[in-house]
């Protein structure tokens, strides 16, 4: 029993005032131990809570169980992705809808077709699940590696012996659409949409790196072999080619092309170019000397590691000059040539945002038009992601984040945030500051 009376003779060398308040925390020490009255619960909470992260432009904001790898909004849910477990919030209200375990999670399809595709790493198998009800509509207890797409997703399974086996499934489909064999590929081939020999697209400052996924299935993926690449046409389901890169060369698959990059060190520096073919021919459907697709880092050893950027049918190039360019990976058409200084900071197959040479300036730039379709001033550290649904801008000085429509440029969100975007929907988009989330829809 914790005796008042000494408590108070304890502090009455000091001011009363301090008495006074030692003998209240005694006081509600007292009422919580013994059950009568417990305020921690309540304190915790209010010093728990987070200011608004976009105002009164939120539709909702909620706490989450940490700091996310990644969220995708699916249909009407919003799916969490976190190192061990994954949680599915409601759009309209932000209502937690379900939870599971697993260490990674993937969206294929879109709209209420769309799935979530959730694994565990090093270990066999897969999920696909229904992002609503989190639902188990399929599972798989074999394959090594998954790809995802709006369209489609695809699995490779591997034989104790190394043979291996691609196949493809619709979002939701019960039955393969096509199955080919692939060799025995894969041993570094695991777990949610592996690195392949594709394009990349370009990444924001305070942006997700995949915001814009899932994209589209594109017409031929290259599935890595001991220095080999086996193109795969995904119409078909067959192999069409095994291209071997030699020594000084790297290939990607864009456009349904095989690009061909050669680099050539001479007179201290590197000299590039690049030959794309329409597998199974070997013929060059188009060549450019002196296009830099900035396969290798800066210097003359030409070592190349690096995809190309761009969208699936658009790559990201410099010219002799070093001005930046942009051309059709299919048949090799220049698409932009940017002025000298302007830098391209996201591009698809639709459009591109620019940035000016004094870095003050963000225009969209229209494929199907062939020109400027807006323009907008940004604060200092501007960069831009794009996604199908909208354009997102961010800035440093102010802190800011905007999503324009990408063809027109009218402002979707504008809003006075340090938070980060992690996904974009068709109606809005989700922020992330710590561990609260927000839904901003579009006006």
């Amino acid at each position: 029993m914790i005796d008042l009376a000494s408590v108070s003779r304890m502090a009455s060398g000091g001011s009363p005032w301090k008495g006074y308040a030692l003998v209240a925390i005694v006081i509600v020490i007292v009422l919580a131990t013994t059950g009568v009255w417990n305020p921690w619960p309540q304190v915790w909470a209010w010093v728990n809570t987070s200011e608004p992260i976009a105002g009164n432009a939120s539709r909702w904001q909620q706490r989450i169980g940490g700091s996310p790898q990644s969220v995708a909004v699916v249909g009407d849910a919003v799916v969490v992705e976190y190192r061990t477990s994954i949680e599915a919030y409601g759009i309209t209200a932000g209502i937690k809808l379900w939870d599971s375990d697993a260490d990674w999670a993937s969206i294929s399809g879109s709209g209420n077709e769309a799935v979530v595709a959730t694994g565990r790493l090093l270990t066999k198998g897969y999920q696909v699940l229904d992002p609503r009800s989190g639902a188990v509509l399929r599972a798989d207890t074999e394959a090594t590696a998954v790809w995802t797409y709006r369209d489609s997703l695809l699995d490779l399974h591997c034989a104790k012996g190394g043979d291996c086996q691609l196949t493809a499934w619709a979002p939701r489909g019960t039955k393969p659409l096509w199955t080919v064999d692939t060799g025995g590929i894969g041993f570094v081939l695991n777990a949610a949409n592996p690195d392949l020999p594709d394009t990349k697209q370009l990444t924001a400052d305070r942006v997700d790196d995949d915001v814009a996924r899932p994209r589209l299935t594109p017409s031929l993926i290259g599935l890595p072999d001991d220095g080999k690449i086996r193109v795969i046409d995904t119409a078909t389901g067959k192999v069409v080619q095994v291209a071997e890169p030699g020594a000084g060369q790297r290939v990607a698959i864009a456009g349904g092309r095989v690009l061909t990059v050669t680099g050539t060190a001479q007179d201290g520096t590197c000299y590039y170019g690049v030959v794309a073919t329409d597998p199974p021919s070997s013929a060059a459907v188009w060549r450019r000397e002196g296009l830099n697709l900035r396969t290798a880092d800066n210097g003359s050893n030409c070592q190349q590691e690096h995809d190309p950027a761009g969208g699936e049918d658009v790559i990201l190039g410099v010219d002799p000059t070093g001005r930046q360019e942009l051309l059709a990976a299919h048949d090799g058409r220049l698409l932009w040539r940017g002025a000298k200084g302007e830098t391209v900071l996201a591009v698809n197959d639709n459009h591109a945002v620019i940035r000016s040479a004094d870095g003050r300036t963000l225009r969209g730039y229209g494929f199907s038009r062939g020109r400027t379709t807006w323009s907008r001033p940004v604060g200092e550290g501007g960069a831009a992601a794009i996604t199908p649904y909208a354009a997102v801008i961010t800035s440093r000085k102010p802190e800011r984040v905007v999503a324009v429509a990408p063809g027109t440029g009218r402002a979707l969100v504008d809003l006075r945030t340090g938070a980060e975007v992690f996904a974009v929907g068709p109606g809005g988009l989700i922020a992330v500051a710590g561990r609260e989330m927000a839904y901003i829809p579009f006006t």
